[in-house]
């Protein structure tokens, strides 16, 4: 969960990080008409919202509650850790649920106002591809949020640095996991009203549960997005640098179609096994947009797109769709992109079709890797539920 300047830089963790100040403990939050709510006050399976209510629905937990589901945040419940804090797992007493606890850092890099929107955000927009928040605590300086615990880690863990021997994603899953994610955005453009731009899509947002049925995490840095007859909403440089659509990065200006294009650089990433940015690869490879560009132009070249961790073992038909679709969303011109529920009516039908490589055969004849299988360094990072390696978010 983890942010970059989107124009510019390289991961660094900061050691000397700007004090916040804290505000008053959040019990209840208010909530004014003209905020967000879902289309005709339904959720995305149909059941009624509390759409009267002006008030923040997820429940408040005290922070020793908190301490006792995670045994007074032990090492051994950590699961992920990043630049703003921990995540830990963790048991809640009374109803015993097993949910993810994310402790925020007091001298972080989430502010009160990123905790206030995730708190806005989960607790009014609901979908079977957005995480769950369970509630939050707020109790003097403290600040944590309380999800449900995505027992598969994101898909982040499960596309880049895999252990020897560890289970790699075969295509079907892949097209199961990039259909989902692209429904939890389009609940975001199109259900939600005012529209909502998620601002921060990346792998390591994608949560994976049961089945790597994938939903969407981290909230902190939504935006409502535009309405009428206004294309964009001008704001600061936020997000994830390698995810951020080029004109919001140099001009400020964010729109749908920002996150469109940050969709295509996952789905690049689903596709080819590479990072969206790698500084250990040669100057022309670091940026995977820059890379995959004159590849995706030419059929011929477009296996060397493959991840080689598949071992050809995808419908041909399928890899130039999916690389069809990835290539739209990445146009540098944000109206030459496609929207969102175009994107899912592509993928559905990619997912629904189930390849079988017992019966259908593998690529290995015509498959040329561009890059050698990816193994991760002993002793390398754990699972992580929705906080990754701690980079900044703002451009600074």
């Amino acid at each position: 969960m983890g942010w970059f300047p989107c124009s510019g830089g390289s991961y660094s963790k900061r050691n000397s990080k700007k004090k916040r100040k804290i505000k008053d403990p959040l019990s209840p939050i208010p909530l004014s008409s003209d905020k967000l709510r879902s289309n005709s006050s339904v959720s995305s399976n149909g059941t009624p919202n509390d759409g009267g209510s002006n008030q923040i629905a997820a429940k408040t937990f005290s922070f020793r509650e908190l301490a006792v589901a995670t045994k007074n945040f032990r090492a051994d419940c950590l699961i992920g850790e990043g630049g703003f804090g921990r995540v830990y797992k963790g048991k809640l007493e009374n109803s015993n649920q097993i949910v993810a606890i994310k402790q925020l850092d007091r001298n972080g890099l989430q502010g009160n106002r990123e905790f206030l929107v995730e708190v806005l955000m989960l607790s009014l927009l609901h979908h079977p591809n957005l995480v769950n928040l369970t509630g939050y605590c707020a109790d003097g300086d403290q600040r944590l949020l309380v999800y449900e615990y995505m027992p598969l880690g994101s898909l982040d863990d499960h596309l880049h640095d895999l252990t020897p021997g560890e289970k790699r994603l075969d295509w079907n899953t892949r097209m199961k996991i990039a259909a989902g994610a692209a429904k939890g955005l389009e609940y975001l453009h199109d259900k939600a009203s005012p529209p909502v731009i998620y601002r921060d899509l990346k792998c390591s947002n994608i949560l994976l549960g049961e089945g790597y049925h994938p939903k969407l995490s981290d909230f902190g840095l939504a935006k409502l997005g535009p309405v009428g007859d206004n294309s964009h909403v001008s704001t600061r440089v936020m997000g994830t640098y390698g995810y951020c659509a080029p004109e919001y990065a140099m001009t400020g200006q964010l729109s749908l179609k920002s996150d469109v294009y940050s969709f295509g650089v996952v789905l690049l990433e689903i596709i080819t096994g590479r990072k969206a940015i790698e500084n250990s690869k040669t100057s022309g490879e670091q940026n995977l947009v820059a890379w995959a560009r004159p590849l995706l132009k030419d059929r011929k070249k477009c296996m060397q797109l493959a991840d080689p961790m598949l071992q050809g073992q995808f419908p041909m038909r399928g890899l130039y769709q999916a690389l069809s679709v990835a290539a739209m969303c990445v146009q540098e011109q944000p109206h030459m992109r496609p929207v969102i529920a175009d994107v899912v009516t592509a993928l559905s039908f990619l997912a629904s079709q189930k390849y079988n490589p017992a019966t259908q055969p593998a690529q290995n004849s015509l498959w040329v890797p561009a890059t050698p299988p990816r193994s991760r360094k002993e002793g390398g990072d754990n699972k992580k539920q929705s906080d990754d390696s701690g980079s900044e978010r703002s451009l600074k």
